[in-house]
């Protein structure tokens, strides 16, 4: 897959994990990992991405003697779920056309 697209894709998927309620960077790959493989390191690079692009905000507290993390969506991340759901039925057009003759031939 694409770099950029999968960067994406990757993104939209931890917003959606934070969308209803704040988390922590384990919960959500545990959130994620039904539908996607999402190693620790890569996410903490795309929270730190989200981070920086105001699309959430980050705080810390202690839990059970250590401190972490907890992720919270913004406007702006919410905005950008919904952006992709916009941009998800233009993917899935480009789809059909590039697949249209896979099913001619079926």
């Amino acid at each position: 897959m694409d770099v950029q697209l999968k960067r994406g894709l990757l993104d939209v998927c931890v917003l959606a994990a934070i969308k209803n309620e704040e988390s922590y960077g384990y919960q959500i790959i545990k959130d994620v990992k039904p539908y996607i493989a999402l190693s620790e390191s890569t996410l903490y690079t795309i929270l730190k991405r989200l981070e920086l692009a105001e699309m959430l905000t980050v705080r810390s507290a202690e839990h059970g003697g250590r401190l972490r993390k907890y992720y919270r969506i913004t406007d702006t991340g919410l905005k950008r779920i919904e952006d992709f759901k916009e941009e998800w039925q233009e993917i899935l057009s480009i789809y059909q056309f590039v697949t249209k003759e896979d099913h001619h031939h079926a």
